[in-house]
């Protein structure tokens, strides 16, 4: 047999290994294998263990008891579970202006006018900086002695208020702190999107006549969702576990009126209420369900709009 049948036999489909048959369907998947495991480790098993240490009663330590779902009927008549409930719906709802406000941001930048990148650069900081440090920046500025918003308002004749020490606004307040960084996070990701809109699209609509909000609303909105879907599901998961600026800024106080799921979970589970570890998985059971029904419904909602096509 001549070397040119030798070289053609070698590389004939039924002679080579199973991974050169099927290398360009096996390579990615090899790729995404450590991320895969990853997340089955460290994100996928620690939820079904929260389902399953929410039906015990335990202290990280000791031996375990079944007690089924008295962790959730005790849920059901504690007052500081519904205070936390509350709090997260009122983060929820606030936190979803970062999403309007981010794309103001980002068609204000996405021009070609002087010092824009220095704009940029002011608006993208408080992304890059860690939530800890916006939690002391924020509890300075709200400081009723010495803190610049009493400041201000006490220009217009207003008396020091004491954000975080009052139940009536300290939840605001801690919002307002949280929305600063995460309206920086949505400004990106429409500035982002705003490269990808179709100039095509938008001189069509400028020949029928479209301009100022009818532009924005039926020309350039629609060509943002995959931005406005990632934003959304972002945004609700930063709002429903948000926790360090409330540890930072208030620790859950004044009474316990900054609460949020998250935190409440800690304090039950680790923290001065004593290391109940099965009442804390009840709660991140609880939150973990909240999530779940937000991101599901976004995700059908993009199905269902991906099909109408």
């Amino acid at each position: 047999m001549s070397t040119a049948s030798l070289a053609r036999s070698e590389y004939a489909p039924e002679n080579r290994s199973w991974y050169k048959r099927n290398e360009i369907r096996v390579t990615p998947w090899l790729f995404l294998a450590p991320a895969i495991l990853f997340f089955l480790v460290y994100v996928i098993i620690p939820i079904f263990q929260s389902f399953e240490i929410s039906l015990f009663s335990w202290d990280g330590l000791g031996p375990r008891e079944y007690i089924g779902t008295e962790n959730y009927v005790e849920l059901w008549d504690d007052p500081a579970f519904y205070t936390s409930l509350k709090n997260n719906l009122i983060w929820l709802i606030l936190y979803l202006l970062a999403i309007p406000a981010g794309l103001f941001i980002a068609l204000f930048l996405n021009q070609t006018v002087f010092g824009i990148r220095l704009y940029k650069s002011l608006f993208f900081f408080p992304f890059v900086i860690s939530q800890v440090v916006v939690g002391l920046v924020f509890t300075w500025f709200y400081d009723p002695t010495f803190g610049l918003f009493n400041t201000i308002i006490g220009w217009v004749g207003l008396g020091p208020i004491n954000v975080l020490g009052d139940p009536t606004y300290v939840t605001y307040g801690i919002i307002a702190a949280g929305l600063w960084p995460q309206t920086a996070y949505c400004m990106i990701l429409y500035l982002t999107g705003l490269n990808a809109v179709d100039p095509e699209q938008i001189e069509a609509a400028r020949l029928d006549g479209a301009k100022g909000w009818k532009m924005l609303w039926y020309v350039v909105v629609p060509q943002l969702k995959p931005a406005t879907f990632i934003a959304f599901v972002v945004t609700i998961i930063g709002a429903l576990r948000s926790f360090d600026l409330i540890s930072v800024m208030t620790n859950g106080g004044p009474f316990g009126e900054s609460r949020v799921l998250s935190f409440y979970m800690f304090e039950v589970a680790l923290s001065e209420y004593g290391f109940r570890m099965g009442y804390g998985a009840a709660i991140a059971v609880v939150l973990f369900i909240i999530m779940l029904f937000f991101i599901a419904y976004f995700l059908y909602s993009m199905y269902r709009d991906e099909r109408g096509r």
